[in-house]
Order: structure tokens, then sequence, then C-alpha cells
């Protein structure tokens, strides 16, 4: 690692590392933000900008996309608790097809359909072990939960889908 390519405020961050996990990054940003893209970029740039700063220091403590990854989920968790009164607002008085949820791929919608129906912690552990290829771990870190939290909702998750596709097939 030369010295031109760490960040100044967080010498354990390289600009390439950046690079190398950026779409996994954007990927878990859509996530949090119900797949609006531009929400997704802001966050992404938020993150950046949190770790360009130094205000977010990684120290080495974890893998640099788990740290990422929790960047991100906390600047959307603080996002969404100051905005979430005012979306319900909005919903409840409004017929706007703005705010419907986007469509899913057809050919796995049954699939996405399931694990929409998990409780939110259940739906992120899933996202974040099988799509986003952290470990469980690793995902409790994001979360913000022990270890053995996270275990608990990946097996009740796993358990719950099993039994709704299962379901889905009869």
């Amino acid at each position: 690692m030369t010295d031109g390519d760490v960040l100044e405020r967080n010498p354990k961050i390289t600009r390439q590392a950046l690079e190398a996990i950026h779409d996994q990054v954007f990927g878990w940003a859509l996530s949090r933000c119900q797949h609006d893209r531009m929400m997704a970029e802001d966050l992404v740039q938020q993150a950046y900008v949190q770790l360009l700063s130094g205000k977010a220091r990684f120290d080495g403590g974890s893998s640099l996309k788990t740290f990422v990854f929790s960047v991100v989920q906390n600047l959307a968790g603080s996002r969404f608790r100051r905005l979430a009164t005012r979306l319900r607002f909005v919903q409840m008085h409004s017929n706007d097809e703005a705010f419907a949820a986007p469509e899913e791929p057809q050919e796995h919608a049954h699939v996405w359909d399931a694990v929409g129906a998990l409780p939110a912690r259940q739906r992120d552990i899933i996202e974040l072990v099988f799509c986003r290829e952290l470990t469980v771990d690793e995902a409790a870190m994001v979360m913000g939960v022990s270890a053995g939290t996270a275990r608990v909702h990946y097996d009740r998750a796993k358990k719950a889908l099993r039994a709704r596709l299962e379901n889905n097939d009869d």
C-alpha cells in the first residue's frame, strides 16, 4: 500500500480497496432505501464522505466491507428515523403510485415475496449472508447485534423461508 493510495484521515483504507467493494456497498445501500437509486447514491456518497473526513474511522477490527456496510446501515437508520413520521403521513394521505413498492423480477417473485414477509432483522440477515456474501458474524456487526442474536435470526429466517416456500409448492 503506497502513501498515495491511503485515505488521508483513514490510513488503514485504500482507494483501491474501496473501489473493489463499491458495487457491493451500492447494492447494500439500495436495499436500505427500498431500491431508490438516487437515495442509495446519496447514502454511499455520505458514507464515503465520512470515511474521507475521518468521521468514520476504520481500525481494522473487522473487514473493510463489513465496516463500510455498517457505516451505510447507520446512515440509513438515522436518515429514516428522521423521515419516518413524514413519510407515514404522506403515504396515508396519498394515492400516488410513486409510493408503490418496486416490482421484483418475475422468475424469483415467490422467493422475494417470502423474504419480504420475514421480520426486518431476519430479512436483513438473509440479504447480508446470501446476497452480500457476508458471514453471519460479519452480518451481526453490520446489524449492530451480537453474533448469537444474528445466528438466532438467521436460523429462524431459514426455517420460515423453507416453510413458506414448501407451502408455495403445494
